[in-house]
């Protein structure tokens, strides 16, 4: 059962390609695969954060009030995430911008908290979102490379396209994201016709 916690957020359950959450920093932020995967590692960090502390208070939570709650412990720990980015990792924090904060509002922890944490204890709780988060990751970071290369020629920073490649630059405008994205839903729903056939 734990085990499955942990993988159910990678594909099964994917919180991109499957549940469809969390599409605002999901179109804005993954113009790179670095961008991507950073604010999936963010979101992960505070996802597990928050789902650990709302199963330890869930009994001490009243059942009116838990919402804003839950927002208040997301918000303490997108607060640290972002301190710690501004600190730390500048540059990246100057890449993902107004997107660090606005993880107080990303529905995929919320739509946990609400879902699971508030339901099951902390040792479920943090797998879930460590499952949740490693999907979300992974997702971002795809479509970051998907964006990327042909918007830019170039993985993770480097150059791995020749000379004369000439980049589509509406692989990196907000159009490109909604392409990328779409072509990557059809591909996962191609695949999973097929292998239910």
């Amino acid at each position: 059962m734990r085990m499955k916690n942990l993988t159910n957020g990678l594909i099964k359950e994917n919180p991109i390609f499957v549940q469809l959450l969390g599409m605002c920093p999901t179109l804005a932020v993954t113009t790179s695969a670095t961008d991507g995967f950073a604010m999936g590692a963010a979101t992960t960090v505070v996802l597990v954060l928050a789902n650990i502390v709302i199963s330890l208070i869930r009994k001490l939570v009243p059942s009116k009030i838990r919402i804003p709650i839950f927002i208040v412990v997301i918000a303490t720990f997108v607060t640290m995430v972002g301190l710690f980015m501004k600190a730390y990792l500048p540059e990246l924090d100057k890449s993902l911008g107004l997107f660090i904060p606005l993880i107080v509002v990303n529905c995929l922890i919320l739509a946990r908290a609400e879902a699971f944490a508030f339901k099951n204890g902390p040792v479920d709780s943090a797998l879930d979102g460590i499952g949740m988060g490693l999907g979300f990751t992974l997702a971002l970071t795809i479509l970051g490379i998907v964006r990327e290369i042909p918007g830019n020629g170039t993985l993770f920073g480097m150059t791995v396209t020749p000379e004369w490649f000439e980049p589509a630059v509406i692989m990196i405008l907000p159009a490109g994201a909604f392409l990328a994205l779409g072509l990557l839903l059809a591909a996962k729903n191609a695949f999973d016709m097929r292998k239910g056939n």
